[in-house]
């Protein structure tokens, strides 16, 4: 379904929507009323939503898009331009993904390839509520050991996310007590532009102080290090001090930031003591060094089916049987807490 008040805009997206053998379009809408209107006769895999609008703007009726059956929302919005704090705004609510709508006389060329690559991505992506889901969580459920009561402490969090990880950063940092003071680093997939105002965000809403990882910057307690846009978020110990140690090789899941590198170097200095988190995301990435997490004595959780917008990260970690329990954000946030909390407080190092 294509949402957006103008009358020009969507017949040039619809042109270039059905242009596509494997594309239909079911429905337009001119505001998020009219949309949620169509919603109740049409049922849409993907909606194409515009920012601002009359009557209902973008982000206020993309809540309810999402809720009302789980829909994936791609906003294409000339305020989408990169870093732009509606861009962030709208990720954060639950969209999918964004892309900057130029003006009506340059809607084609990259931007209609573009458009369309994102859409058959998204499209393509696993279901939150596939089969493959909900035996991968059974099976986690029941033949999986739970962790030692007498285990080590965990001494460093490790959260990975890519397409729709910034709600899921959003819902868990909601119930995780800042009380805790656990260093926490965080590889999120967004386009470099997006990281400076994307860690404000962050800090924002964790209640915790957020920056963007440099060489050499030291963990800290209670803090957040978030991998730049650039590079991959690495560590070294130097002297018993653990610090941040950036890396540009390329990975095998094609991204940077990856999530593997900072999960393989969580294993590496933290052994045991290493807790990682995958939440909602596309593709494969954190794989690798989740595998090298348990490994190492360390522990996986990721994000569930249900609440994912797109269950490929976390759903290869459960899949594989990495990753021991998988739980909505908030759910996880109160797991690791009562972790934290019932073991005592670990020396952060």
């Amino acid at each position: 379904m294509v949402v957006d008040d103008s009358i020009v805009a969507r017949a040039v997206l619809v042109r270039m929507l059905e242009a596509q053998p494997d594309i239909v379009v079911v429905a337009e809408a001119r505001s998020g009323r009219a949309a949620l209107a169509a919603l109740d006769v049409h049922q849409p895999d993907l909606i194409l939503l515009d920012l601002e609008m009359p009557d209902m703007g973008g982000l206020e009726v993309l809540p309810t898009m999402i809720e009302r059956g789980g829909r994936r929302v791609m906003v294409v919005s000339s305020a989408c331009s990169d870093g732009a704090a509606s861009s962030l705004h709208a990720l954060r609510l639950g969209a999918a993904d964004t892309l900057l709508k130029p003006g009506a006389g340059r809607l084609a060329g990259s931007f209609a390839q573009e458009l369309i690559e994102k859409v058959r991505r998204i499209a393509a992506a696993p279901a939150g509520q596939s089969g493959g889901a909900r035996r991968a969580l059974a099976i986690a459920e029941q033949d999986l050991p739970a962790p030692s009561p007498a285990a080590r402490g965990i001494e460093c969090i490790a959260i990975g996310a890519s397409t729709g990880g910034v709600h899921a950063l959003a819902s868990f940092f909601s119930v995780f007590p800042s009380s805790i003071q656990t260093p926490i680093l965080v590889t999120q997939h967004l386009p470099a532009p997006f990281m400076p105002y994307f860690a404000g965000q962050l800090q924002e809403m964790s209640g915790r102080p957020t920056r963007l990882a440099l060489d050499g910057m030291p963990l800290a307690p209670g803090a957040i290090l978030l991998a730049p846009g650039d590079a991959h978020l690495g560590l070294a110990r130097t002297r018993g001090t653990v610090h941040v140690k950036l890396e540009r090789r390329r990975m095998p899941s094609g991204c940077t930031p990856s999530v593997d590198p900072m999960l393989s170097a969580v294993a590496t200095i933290y052994g045991a003591g290493g807790l990682g988190l995958i939440l909602s995301g596309m593709g494969r990435d954190g794989e690798i060094g989740a595998a090298d997490m348990v490994t190492a004595g360390g522990e996986i959780l990721a994000q569930d089916a249900g609440s994912s917008v797109v269950w490929g990260m976390p759903g290869a970690v459960m899949s594989s049987g990495i990753a021991r329990l998988a739980l909505p954000p908030a759910s996880l946030a109160r797991e690791v807490a009562d972790r934290i909390e019932s073991r005592g407080a670990t020396p952060w190092i």
